[in-house]
């Protein structure tokens, strides 16, 4: 059985559709559809050389590739790639041949640095290192179950803070684009990235057909949104919360804990039985918020990187 690889073929519904079931079953903690998949293909920022890959054999696909150029960076030449194989179809080579076309792509483009997340499991990791990744920070996946676990009562907000939903931004969303960009700035990671292109924002993250304007909390002080919880939704149980953050001068007053807490009791209301997010490891007040809620971490990633040339 010979493995190939190939592009990812954005208008055939059966490429996406296997794409995201090898996904699933490989990183089984982040939310994808079909539609979603189709989305980001045909709207990241032309910067970013978005290229996904597939390795397939006998016409299954067994395995993908996330490769890109983080383009909105300030620091030029990283790029990702990021390699997920059926779990059931490991020790093919599709690994392989997936990390060295998606390699092959990125020096074509003049990408200096390559970043991948692995599972923090002994050959996943060996894997990394054997093609000249070194480890450097962790992830964690985290797990809330909505239907059956307890979530803290809901709280009234405080005097001067009012809680409102997405849907009140639709109109405008650059508040909470300007939020967003603070946020970001300040979330532990080896790569910067600096929110500057607030239509590439629109595209890539307001517009997104996973993120629920509905389900999404803003907490507002002045009539400015002070602290948030972007929700997203698989469209049938699932729920995630991609950021949750609170502006600089209003740190520390428990808004961000506000915003998620009235967000995760508005999901469950609304029929969504899982949770799921994601916090970097050296994230001490975001763990500590969701540990508050009854999350459980259900996977780590290690993320590596490589110099080349």
């Amino acid at each position: 059985m010979t493995v190939t690889v190939r592009q990812l073929r954005a208008d055939a519904r059966a490429d996406l559709e296997a794409y995201v079931r090898v996904r699933d079953l490989a990183l089984p903690f982040m939310l994808y559809s079909p539609d979603s998949l189709a989305y980001d293909l045909t709207h990241m920022h032309p910067d970013a050389h978005y290229r996904p890959l597939v390795a397939e054999v006998d016409g299954e696909v067994i395995g993908t590739a996330q490769v890109g150029l983080v383009y909105d960076s300030p620091e030029p030449g990283q790029g990702y790639v990021n390699v997920y194989v059926h779990p059931e179809r490991t020790g093919r080579g599709a690994g392989t041949l997936l990390v060295s076309a998606a390699e092959e792509h990125l020096a074509a483009l003049g990408a200096s640095k390559l970043y991948t997340w692995v599972l923090d499991e002994p050959a996943n990791r060996a894997f990394a290192e054997r093609r000249g990744y070194r480890a450097s920070r962790s992830a964690h996946f985290l797990h809330l179950d909505l239907a059956g676990g307890t979530l803290p009562p809901p709280a009234t907000p405080p005097p001067g803070v009012e809680l409102r939903t997405g849907t009140d931004f639709e109109a405008d969303p650059r508040p909470l684009f300007e939020l967003d960009a603070a946020t970001v700035a300040d979330e532990p990671s080896d790569v910067d990235n600096a929110f500057t292109d607030y239509e590439a924002w629109l595209r890539e993250t307001w517009h997104h057909p996973l993120v629920n304007h509905e389900l999404t909390t803003v907490a507002v002080v002045d009539g400015h949104p002070a602290a948030f919880s972007l929700a997203r939704t698989d469209g049938r149980t699932r729920y995630g919360t991609v950021m949750t953050g609170t502006a600089r001068a209003h740190r520390g007053k428990g808004l961000a804990k506000l915003a998620k807490n009235d967000s995760l009791h508005r999901a469950r209301a609304a029929g969504f039985t899982e949770a799921v997010t994601g916090n970097d490891a050296g994230n001490g007040p975001m763990i500590a918020i969701n540990q508050w809620f009854g999350y459980r971490t259900a996977a780590t990633e290690v993320r590596h990187v490589r110099e080349l040339g």
